[in-house]
């Protein structure tokens, strides 16, 4: 132990000194304890002394802080909390086992805020109302489990976190924090972001599989594996996350997986993704605030559907615990630039909080185009159970016998589910539907098709321009990224290409500020001949502008792969689109050329003399033929001929 503040694990229960107890590893328990600071904005916490000495801080980051960012959310005023760490402990696990206390928690008056009925009916109207309507591909929308604790709040933190450690398995962090009128206890599966030594890893999760009566077998979980909505789930979420990795690393990020993550109640599947930057860590948690699998996609629209459906704040329900440690080779006294600590940061999930006597479980559903309202009721279920079973508020299911290596042999060794051969074939056969861009070592950027050419990429509020920059520049593009309401005329003018991106909403919506705009930079790029690219929602929109009739699809494709043909070249592309551009077989355009399905006329790609357009996002991780396309397609808006 370090020190001498710092109260042995038996005392911190009677102590007053604001703590955090975390289980970061299989073997040891650090305690951590020192002084609380709030601070408005993440650029603010305080991981400097005065004379620029590198200080360990363990931040609680609440939902509220996508404020920065510029997005929606019901402002609760939950604290940017930052406890200064001044001394420090480690012990072993048994050690910590021991020495916690063993109190069993009583609750009262326990229950769902919202019942089954009136979620299920949430369900219905996201679907109906947000996906339906082109808001997006996944929501998130949580409900809290709620009860009366009259326990000491100190010695519930410490008697469910020793739960935890004791019942629960898988968690990437288990822990406590306790400051002053705030209680967080849990233990989250899901590490958001880290950084060490200028590597970036998120672990997007998704899809999840609660375990049946009697426990995972290879039989139930294969057929859970197979889902075509729990693996699409999951792709959209790399995808989002990709987004985030594109804006903060230089290399745009490389997948690994897909793995599962095995835990006590529940099981789900999950990817890695890393890649290199050399961001100070409080900015890359500013740009990768929050994760897609407990807000949804795109990310600022999700937000803006959380208010619509959730009437109340999530105080840190979905935010992060950020740890920040500092470097080895960080000296004080150096430059702003030079990054000065790793940052390891799960989001906050499957998490316990007591305020003012109130225990509050939130726990939330991804919610895609092919939900089913009653499946969500219960997936709220099976997680708030994993919580409470796992710090003893309900009884603990008894865990079958895991299948061992050899079902004769005498040893007792037991065998992940992960380790046996139908799951991992399961698990690797996901890979053969996605882009090999993400999943292999990428070339240099710049000494692509078109280097020393430049492109402006126009952003309608979708950061998979993030991505489709990260692509441009490995085609040889020098790259710029302007919102939509920041780019000049002088700027769509100037531009060698213009990309104008995708994103949310109905094409059609003659309220849209956004909308307008893109047409206008469509009209003006169209005007002048100059080439122009057009993705998603502004292809739709350069449809429209040609004549082309938009339409709702009677079954939104979010998250959608299909091999369409796309002048003459069969391309496999990931699909993100409510609303589609469609023309009667047959249909001319002077000086157009169209590509649509046959039987539906969906029209899927558009060329004339500069310009070309696509309604899928190349860029997505379900476009296997993504980078061959894009090339094609700027090859002819730059070059007709």
């Amino acid at each position: 132990m370090t020190g001498t503040a710092l109260p042995p694990l038996a005392g911190l229960a009677a102590s007053d000194l604001p703590f955090a107890i975390l289980a970061r590893d299989a073997d040891t328990v650090e305690v951590l304890t020192g002084d609380v600071v709030d601070v408005e904005l993440l650029r603010d916490i305080p991981l400097l002394a005065a004379d620029g000495t590198p200080r360990e801080v363990l931040a609680l980051v609440p939902f509220r802080q996508v404020r920065e960012r510029g997005f929606a959310c019901h402002d609760d005023d939950a604290p940017l909390r930052c406890l200064v760490i001044t001394e420090r402990a480690t012990y072993p696990r048994d050690e910590a086992l021991a020495a916690l206390p063993h109190d069993d928690i009583p609750l009262r008056n326990a229950g769902f805020d919202i019942d089954d009925e009136a979620y299920a009916d949430i369900v219905r109207r996201v679907i109906a109302d947000e996906i339906g309507r082109g808001e997006g591909a996944n929501f998130v929308i949580r409900r809290d489990f709620t009860a009366d604790v009259d326990a000491d709040p100190r010695v519930a933190a410490l008697a469910w976190f020793r739960a935890l450690l004791e019942h629960e398995r898988g968690a990437y962090w288990t822990f406590a924090v306790v400051t002053d009128g705030h209680v967080a206890v849990g233990a989250s599966p899901e590490a958001h972001v880290s950084a060490e030594a200028g590597i970036v890893t998120m672990n997007p999760i998704s899809g999840t599989f609660r375990h049946p009566e009697g426990g995972a077998t290879v039989d139930n979980l294969s057929e859970f594996l197979r889902s075509t909505k729990e693996t699409e789930e999951l792709f959209m979420v790399v995808d989002e996350e990709l987004k985030m990795m594109s804006a903060v690393c230089t290399d745009g990020g490389r997948i690994t997986g897909p793995h599962l993550k095995e835990m006590s109640r529940l099981t789900h599947t999950e990817y890695m993704l890393r890649g290199s930057s050399r961001l100070d860590p409080r900015d890359i948690l500013r740009e990768t605030m929050f994760a897609p699998t407990v807000t949804g996609s795109p990310m600022q629209n999700a937000c803006t559907v959380i208010t619509r459906h959730e009437t109340t704040p999530r105080g840190y329900y979905s935010g992060v615990a950020a740890l920040f440690t500092p470097r080895t080779d960080a000296t004080s006294g150096q430059g702003a630039d030079v990054v000065t600590h790793d940052l390891d940061a799960p989001i906050l999930i499957r998490t316990a909080y007591i305020e003012d006597g109130r225990l509050r479980v939130p726990v939330g559903a991804t919610l895609v185009r092919h939900s089913d309202p009653y499946g969500e009721v219960s997936e709220t279920h099976g997680k708030a159970a994993g919580v409470l079973g796992a710090i003893g508020a309900i009884p603990r299911e008894a865990q079958p016998a895991v299948v061992t290596l050899d079902e004769d042999a005498p040893t007792a060794e037991p065998r992940r589910l992960a380790d046996n051969p139908t799951i991992t074939a399961l698990l690797e056969s996901r890979n053969s539907r996605l882009a090999p861009f993400w999943l292999n070592p990428q070339e240099p950027v710049g000494s692509g098709p078109f280097a020393g050419r430049r492109a402006l990429v126009v952003d309608a509020e979708d950061r998979f321009t993030t991505m489709l920059a990260h692509q441009l520049s490995h085609l040889g593009l020098g790259v710029a990224i302007v919102p939509w309401d920041a780019v000049t005329d002088d700027a769509v003018d100037a531009a060698e290409l213009l990309v104008s991106g995708p994103g949310p909403g109905d094409p059609l919506d003659p309220s849209s500020p956004r909308m307008a705009r893109l047409r206008e930079i469509i009209a003006r790029r169209r005007a002048a001949s100059a080439p122009l690219l057009a993705v998603c929602l502004s292809h739709q929109i350069l449809a429209s502008e040609l004549g082309i009739e938009l339409a709702p699809l009677a079954q939104p494709h979010q998250g959608l792969q299909l091999t369409v043909d796309v002048f003459g070249q069969p391309a496999s592309i990931g699909f993100y689109n409510t609303f589609t551009a469609r023309c009667a077989p047959a249909t001319t355009i002077a000086g157009v050329e169209i590509a649509a399905d046959p039987a539906t006329g969906d029209v899927y790609a558009l060329r004339g003399t500069g310009f070309a357009s696509v309604q899928g996002h190349l860029e997505s991780i379900l476009s296997r033929d993504g980078m061959s396309t894009l090339h094609q397609l700027i090859g002819w808006a730059l070059d007709p001929e």
